[in-house]
């Protein structure tokens, strides 16, 4: 399935009308203005981001900084439906234990969710909301608990859909792929999924080459992943690497065109989120060795008009932090998820947003089509008929990739809209249920 989903810009709707906020003033001390009177009617809505900042391996410090940015935007615009937007963040160091405390701390500070957020320790986080009934809405998507736990609500299919995507990506031009990934449990999916992809245009399994996410230089691992392209003296031609190891990512491809100046006849690829724009820019624009690379991400190109209600707010309230990059697609998660918080919100009008009413109203799917992201992914739901329910992703609602690659120095849409990966996930958990029962 492909095609271009409709783009309409999303803004949020006033709650209070002026002559009713004019009204509050008068009760008031003079002066007062309309995000005042709105969270002076009715409660505010608290909720909590977390993300890693300033550690050795992943960081992501622009998805608790998008957090503050948007609630500034609406709470200057008098707030959700005239509720007040607060935002807390929480440094979660990537390790398990910072993890944890940041969802105690979620649940001791009485949030009604946790939103736009990354984690790469499910098991520590889930467990604590879980327990007291907060919802996970828009994690990053690369644990397995944030596709099978049922108070998870994801905006993008995870990993798992970009690797298979990615897979798919590559099969149109690669007759050989090694696949650098992870020496981690979230890593160990990656081969299966890849290959599926691959399988979709009849090409053989990827070569798996493991990595450890914080080295300074992985000569070693360079050296595995053109043995194994080169095996059987087949050379460079039709040979593809792609790797997918996070903010070493680049490392890692600085150590490969160290150990083979020849490499660009070798077809680069990666995921969003190890390789971006910055990252492009960074190692060259134009003449960045990334040129003619493919990328698979979750969502439109980082220009497409969709973006622009988000870019617009960057500029009006995050414009002097660094740490909030627009073609981040951890930005754009957060930003996603916020608006489906947003939509969530406006349904339960005047009633008490709270975990329970959050779930009530996520689970309902908000109508029959799910939830309008302004075109930034299909509508979402999570009810039985919203989700993929196979196999190790039953969450998954949203299947869709986008194939981009780096033309002119430039992130752009490889072809036009989105492709779906739903069967190519299927595919990968019957092939490796498969696998087991052979062993």
């Amino acid at each position: 399935m492909t095609g271009r989903l409709r783009s309409t810009p999303f803004l949020p709707r006033r709650a209070v009308t002026v002559a009713a906020a004019t009204a509050v003033c008068a009760s008031l001390l003079a002066g007062c203005g309309l995000a005042g009177a709105s969270s002076a009617t009715k409660d505010p809505v608290t909720v909590m981001t977390w993300a890693p900042e300033g550690t050795a391996a992943t960081n992501m410090p622009g998805m608790p900084a998008m957090a503050k940015a948007y609630a500034r935007w609406v709470n200057e615009k008098g707030g959700i439906n005239g509720r007040e937007l607060k935002v807390i963040t929480c440094n979660e160091h990537n390790d398990t234990v910072s993890a944890g405390r940041c969802a105690r701390r979620a649940v001791a500070e009485d949030v009604a969710a946790v939103v736009g957020s990354y984690s790469q320790h499910g098991r520590a986080f889930m467990s604590p909301l879980e327990s007291e009934g907060i919802p996970y809405i828009g994690g990053y998507g690369v644990t397995d608990e944030e596709f099978t736990s049922p108070l998870s609500y994801p905006v993008n299919g995870g990993h798992a859909t970009l690797i298979a995507g990615s897979g798919r990506q590559l099969a149109a031009h690669c007759e050989r792929v090694t696949l650098v990934r992870p020496d981690t449990i979230n890593g160990d999916q990656m081969p299966s999924l890849i290959s599926a992809g691959l399988a979709e245009g009849d090409r053989e399994r990827a070569r798996d080459v493991r990595a450890p996410e914080d080295a300074s230089q992985y000569t070693r691992q360079s050296e595995q992943a053109l043995e194994l392209l080169e095996v059987d003296n087949l050379g460079t031609e039709g040979a593809c690497v792609t790797a997918a190891l996070g903010d070493r990512t680049d490392t890692f491809f600085d150590s490969f065109r160290r150990l083979r100046q020849d490499s660009r006849q070798i077809r680069l690829a990666s995921v969003l989120g190890s390789v971006q724009q910055s990252l492009v820019d960074r190692s060259g624009g134009p003449d960045s060795p990334f040129e003619g690379a493919s990328i698979t991400g979750w969502y439109p190109v980082a220009d497409d008009p969709a973006w622009d209600t988000m870019r617009a707010v960057v500029r009006e309230h995050a414009f002097s932090d660094n740490r909030v990059d627009v073609s981040d697609p951890g930005v754009q998660t957060t930003w996603i998820a916020y608006t489906v918080l947003h939509r969530l919100i406006e349904s339960i009008g005047d009633g008490a947003v709270t975990g329970r009413s959050l779930r009530q109203a996520l689970d309902s799917g908000i109508g029959a089509d799910g939830i309008d992201t302004g075109g930034l992914t299909p509508e979402l739901s999570w009810d039985y008929q919203g989700t993929l329910g196979a196999g190790d992703y039953p969450r998954i609602a949203n299947t869709m990739v986008s194939f981009q690659e780096v033309r002119d120095g430039r992130l752009v849409a490889a072809r036009e809209g989105f492709v779906n990966v739903g069967r190519t996930l299927e595919r990968r958990y019957t092939y490796a249920q498969n696998e087991a029962a052979t062993e």
